[in-house]
């Protein structure tokens, strides 16, 4: 089974979830497109041991939308050639942005899902007005019939927002992650580990 993880914004802390899926279950990390360097692989890849990371299918330049992006490069970005890397493990997929973040004119983030036959991993952070956007992403993929393994919440705890996600999503909560001074590969083992725990509960 792959995984992928979209989030409620841009920088909910997917590539921080990321590396920890990848370190909790050993699989291989695949960002179909990036935008903007540095490349999140390369944080991944510093961010845990022995984990492979596969190319990407489009490296855009600016830091922006993918579809701003691309034609910022120059290029179109299609999704038909958005396909699976061989690996001889499963993935963990980040997308970029959020669910509708525009590849194209047509085509969305979360349309690239149903081709990847992979269960969603939701990240929200916890900010002023973070339910409203959960809920939302939560109403689009429970909308699109979308498998969702489950909810993690990345940043200062607030018992009150989480409870409500959850009660109106009736989705699963699979990590808490604080807001931590520094990121290193001791912090992602930590919430690896606990990870794995709460895994098949």
């Amino acid at each position: 089974m792959n995984y992928f993880v979209t989030g409620i914004d841009t920088d909910s802390g997917k590539t921080l979830v990321s590396a920890i899926l990848c370190e909790a279950l050993g699989y291989d990390y695949w960002k179909p497109i990036q935008a903007g360097l540095p490349k999140d692989s390369e944080t991944v890849k510093q961010l845990t041991k022995d984990v492979i990371t596969h190319p990407e299918t489009y490296l855009l330049r600016t830091p922006a939308s993918p579809h701003a992006a691309a034609k910022i490069d120059g290029i179109n970005i299609e999704s038909e050639k958005i396909i699976l890397p061989r690996s001889q493990k499963s993935l963990i997929i980040e997308g970029a942005g959020g669910c509708l973040v525009p590849l194209n004119e047509s085509d969305f983030m979360i349309d690239l899902v149903p081709k990847f036959n992979s269960e969603i991993i939701l990240v929200a952070d916890l900010y002023l007005g973070s339910i409203n956007h959960t809920l939302l992403t939560v109403q689009l993929l429970q909308t699109r019939k979308y498998p969702v393994k489950g909810i993690i919440f990345n940043g200062e705890t607030n018992p009150e927002s989480e409870q409500i996600i959850l009660h109106h999503s009736s989705y699963r909560c699979l990590l808490r992650i604080a807001k931590e001074p520094a990121i290193t590969y001791e912090t992602i083992k930590k919430y690896a580990s606990e990870l794995k725990e709460n895994w098949n509960e």
